[in-house]
């Protein structure tokens, strides 16, 4: 019997909350009969609910007085607002009322909430944000994308298992290929970082391909991604920023002339595939890997359609175990032949001890 996976919504962290966080919860309930619980300050997600038919659908309020803003320090989320939405929100899944969290608000708090609340899983030093981003072929998962600006080796290592994890369970790829993102594919390239998460990942069990350049993220070469949460941010920026600038040159372009706009209606439904494919939106969310649950970090300016889609990436993920998946992994990795060296330790042990950095 599959067993019932409910997600709790913090409603009150976007930029339009709660507006989009309820709509999209709706969606959720009625398009996928996702239990939901929003969270949040219950009169204004009771005035927003209004405004939707709900009869019958699986949604519940949570109230919290408190919201933790876009420019509240992430130990707000933690020590200062105890009743915030995202703070009660992993309260829930703590207290095993939920099974996975969805925030469109502070990613640093909901990072934050998330570590302090459910803990790290052993063994994962430092818990990375995920982002799946298409490429030529399907979809290339990079990691981290913000979660950690300065990092060790280790911590790239260990953001290499938990992809490689993630993409089997969610994508189906059996051996995911995983490339360190470098400024070049020559092992002379690289900084101190990338050199010594090359030696560790040279010598893991992982189907690790060496250096990657920025543009393999987007060619299929590899199905997962690693580097620092700094470098990681600016591609998801770019990323984001560049698809946006190209459909508008794109609607410039096809505006200019009138044979432009004859070639535009022609060609309409394919670039409504591009921009579907580009769109943040399908994708829904970010997840947090590395912490004892699911947590799910979507764009403060997440529309209904990304909450939703949020929503059932949260949902997935627990159904499909990564989590349960990861801790087996570390299991196996640490009974591997401990020769294989680049200290003291073998490298599987390691990869499994994050307390080791």
């Amino acid at each position: 019997m599959n067993r019932r996976i409910v997600v709790a919504v913090d409603a009150m962290g976007g930029d339009h909350a709660p507006g989009p966080e309820v709509a999209g919860a709706v969606m959720a309930a009625r398009e996928r009969h996702i239990p939901v619980i929003l969270v949040g300050q219950q009169e204004r997600i009771e005035a927003e609910l209004a405004t939707h038919r709900c009869d019958g659908l699986d949604i519940s309020i949570r109230h919290a007085s408190e919201v933790v803003g876009m420019h509240d320090s992430a130990s707000d989320a933690v020590r200062k607002k105890r009743d915030s939405s995202i703070r009660v929100a992993f309260d829930l899944v703590r207290d095993g009322e939920a099974s996975a969290v969805v925030s469109t608000g502070n990613s640093g708090a909901t990072m934050a909430a998330g570590m302090f609340v459910l803990k790290r899983i052993p063994g994962i030093d430092r818990p990375a944000i995920a982002t799946v981003v298409p490429n030529l072929k399907d979809q290339t998962l990079v990691l981290d994308v913000g979660g950690n600006v300065d990092c060790k080796a280790l911590h790239l290592a260990q953001f290499a298992l938990m992809g490689s994890v993630y993409m089997r369970q969610m994508f189906g790829k059996e051996r995911p290929r995983v490339g360190v993102l470098s400024n070049g594919e020559e092992e002379s390239k690289g900084n101190d970082l990338t050199r010594e998460t090359h030696k560790i990942l040279s010598q893991s069990p992982l189907n690790y391909l060496g250096y990657v350049e920025g543009r393999d993220i987007y060619n299929g070469t590899v199905d997962v991604v690693v580097c620092d949460g700094f470098v990681g941010n600016v591609v998801l920026k770019v990323s984001e920023g560049l698809a946006d600038a190209m459909g508008k040159m794109l609607k410039a372009e096809f505006g200019s002339r009138l044979l432009s706009k004859l070639g535009y209606l022609l060609a309409k439904p394919a670039f409504q595939g591009f921009r579907k494919k580009v769109d943040y939106a399908e994708y829904g969310g970010a997840p947090l890997h590395g912490i004892q649950g699911t947590g799910m970090i979507c764009h403060g300016k997440s529309n209904a359609r990304a909450v939703m889609n949020a929503i059932r990436l949260a949902h997935d993920f627990e159904a499909r175990q990564v989590n349960e998946q990861l801790i087996r992994r570390l299991a196996e990795i640490s009974d591997l032949n401990p020769s294989q060296s680049t200290g003291s330790t073998g490298v599987a042990e390691d990869l499994r001890q994050g307390a080791l950095s």
